[in-house]
């Protein structure tokens, strides 16, 4: 391998913010936050939104995502362009 042209691959910990399920693997990312693991040593900390502990396809819960709002704004919405274009004819 070619000297200083690869990116430094240390071990860091994965944090899921929505379980607070954390992993230590290997990566070439640097975060600049940093936590202390059981083993007693310090590892750099990245944040991620979602696990398999969070994850519903692994977890097998569904999230209720509130669509019902977005389907009446998106109604009202093309109910004000029907009536436009009728009051135009």
């Amino acid at each position: 391998m070619k000297k200083d042209i690869h990116p430094e691959y240390q071990e860091v910990v994965f944090q899921d913010g929505s379980s607070d399920f954390k992993f230590i693997t290997r990566s070439t990312m640097k975060p600049t936050d940093t936590i202390t693991m059981e083993d007693g040593k310090t590892y750099p900390l990245v944040k991620i939104e979602v696990s398999s502990a969070s994850h519903p396809f692994y977890t097998g819960k569904n999230m209720f995502i509130d669509t019902a709002g977005r389907v009446e704004k998106f109604r009202t919405r093309y109910a004000k362009k029907e009536q436009n274009s009728a009051n135009k004819e």
